[in-house]
């Protein structure tokens, strides 16, 4: 379906799931998975379980170097990667500037509005600092950076989010195609 509309000039993709904690980025980033089959998805934050010792302020600069090397290995083996994390505008500038210029990116937020972000959905029970981080994230623009695409997903389940997904990935290569 979609990657038979690839673009010349690259051989892979990156695609960024921003948005605050319980947005769905991992939700939308499995089920991605199962259209890029030859995809690896990058859960930044699991990046910091290696080093759990550290304060998250001093493990996020280190987690976010660890997600490009991981990025750049598997843009060596031609994979298509799936990478969630909340990017902040500084962040997304290091993955701009850091990143092979000929690899197609796709920067897109799940903005949930936040009484629906700060509710216990699925089998998921928020703990107390993942709400008070869920707020900072708000408070902070996280869930509205100004950059990349950002999507209202209050409403949406996650199949709807995903087909948004691909059908600006697949405009994006037909404009590529039309440039041809």
């Amino acid at each position: 379906m979609l990657s038979q509309c690839r673009s010349p000039f690259t051989t892979n993709m990156i695609i960024f799931l921003s948005g605050s904690i319980n947005s769905g980025k991992t939700t939308i980033a499995q089920l991605l998975k199962k259209e890029f089959p030859r995809s690896a998805h990058i859960e930044v934050d699991v990046l910091h379980d290696m080093v759990e010792w550290m304060p998250l302020d001093d493990a996020i600069p280190l987690n976010l170097k660890n997600a490009l090397s991981l990025t750049n290995n598997f843009i060596e083996e031609e994979l298509d990667i799936i990478i969630s994390y909340p990017l902040s505008k500084a962040e997304y500038e290091f993955f701009n500037q850091s990143l092979p210029l000929d690899i197609q990116r796709f920067f897109f937020t799940l903005n949930p509005r936040l009484d629906y972000a700060l509710t216990n959905r699925g089998s998921r029970e928020l703990t107390g600092w993942e709400i008070e981080r869920i707020k900072y994230h708000y408070e902070t623009g996280i869930n509205d950076p100004g950059f990349g695409i950002v999507l209202d997903t209050t409403m949406h389940s996650p199949e709807d989010t995903v087909n948004e997904i691909l059908y600006y990935i697949e405009q994006r290569e037909i404009r590529y195609k039309m440039e041809d």
